[in-house]
């Protein structure tokens, strides 16, 4: 049910809001269009590791109940799903602040000039997947007059803060909540917390190395690519250099303070939000689950994402549903509908107001998903 909708609402959108010929609406709600042979052969490797996976699910769970799992998902609560909307909605607004701040040493803006371009920025890769992730940059960049690769870099600063203030919370859950001790996958959980430390730190220290250091990478880049071309190797020196500058997006101690303090805050406001849907379920199982047992659940959808199909997904929902049923021990039909559930709420409910948004503006999806992706 869950890939028909994410399919649907894809193709009811995927266009948005040109006008165009038959062929031209067809050429652009196909799933993959004209794609190169690199991303068909990721595309198929990430269809067969899905298929695989749902294929070892269903032999597990052949006794799967259908009316019983229709019956748990008409008895969710819808406040509470609202609820969680909400949180889901209030932590866009927060990545729009923290964006602001990344700027503050190249541009003077306000959070409310980058909340559009970051709601229409996850539409796209909740339409398209990971094709759409650079929408959201490449919006920010056009929008205050940046090079692109500078909001390229800036994303990925974003990403270490991301993991950083999750690494953060999961640890405070996994040292600080007694409940966690209780579950037979904790030494696992306390190993995960440590590997979390060692990828934030390696990855901090490489970002730290390429902000210092881009300037001569870029001369050696020119140097080795203009003995091919010499504008090649010119616009590649560009783009290392400026991704280099774009790297150096902390005004200071204070704004260090002010970025980890906001992606913290965002990340237990996604929590907050799945917690909202698990208590949705009057189950006691569900009911029970407290805010360190939702950032398992956050971790396990996170590790899922790697596996996502443009328009279909599969992979953060088939984790999420796992994490459920073999971490706590919620039954498979219960475990399937708050799975699905946790992702309608998380990652498509930004779809509608991202679309209206981008209708306002005369943009579309697609061009900008291949705006984003040239050179």
């Amino acid at each position: 049910m869950i890939l028909t909708l994410r399919a649907l609402t894809a193709i009811s959108g995927s266009y948005t809001l040109d006008r165009v010929s038959p062929k031209q609406f067809w050429e652009t709600t196909l799933p993959f269009p004209r794609m190169d042979r690199r991303r068909i052969t990721i595309t198929a490797v990430i269809t067969i590791l899905l298929g695989l996976l749902i294929y070892f699910q269903i032999r597990e769970w052949r006794d799967f109940d259908w009316p019983t799992f229709w019956i748990q998902t008409q008895q969710a609560k819808l406040k509470h799903v609202l609820h969680g909307v909400g949180y889901i909605y209030i932590a866009y607004l927060l990545r729009a602040v923290r964006w602001q701040i990344f700027l503050r040493p190249v541009r003077k803006t306000s959070w409310t000039r980058l909340l559009r371009p970051t709601i229409i920025g996850f539409t796209g890769l909740a339409l398209l997947g990971r094709p759409g992730e650079l929408i959201r940059p490449y919006l920010i960049a056009r929008r205050e007059g940046l090079p692109f690769s500078s909001q390229l870099a800036v994303w990925t600063v974003e990403r270490i803060f991301d993991v950083g203030a999750f690494t953060v919370l999961m640890l405070f859950a996994i040292f600080g909540d007694a409940d966690l001790r209780e579950l037979s996958f904790y030494p696992r959980f306390r190993l995960g917390g440590f590997l979390l430390v060692a990828g934030v730190a390696g990855v901090s220290l490489i970002a730290v190395l390429v902000a210092r250091l881009g300037s001569r990478v870029g001369d050696w880049v020119e140097l080795r690519f203009s003995r091919v071309n010499a504008t090649l190797g010119k616009a590649l020196a560009t783009k290392v250099r400026e991704f280099g500058a774009g790297l150096n997006t902390i005004d200071g101690v204070w704004a260090f303070v002010q970025l980890s303090i906001v992606s913290v805050g965002m990340w237990y406001v996604i929590a907050l939000a799945y917690r909202e849907v698990t208590h949705s379920y009057w189950v006691p199982i569900l009911q029970h689950m407290t805010t360190s047992h939702v950032l398992l659940l956050m971790g396990s959808s996170m590790v899922g994402s790697i596996l996502q199909l443009p328009a279909v997904g599969g992979g953060s929902q088939l984790a999420t549903v796992a994490a459920l049923y073999h971490i706590f021990g919620v039954p498979k039909e219960l475990a399937v509908s708050c799975g699905m559930l946790l992702w309608i709420v998380t990652f498509v409910a930004v779809v509608p107001v991202g679309l209206a948004l981008a209708h306002r503006e005369h943009l579309s999806i697609r061009k900008l998903s291949k705006e984003s992706a040239q050179p």
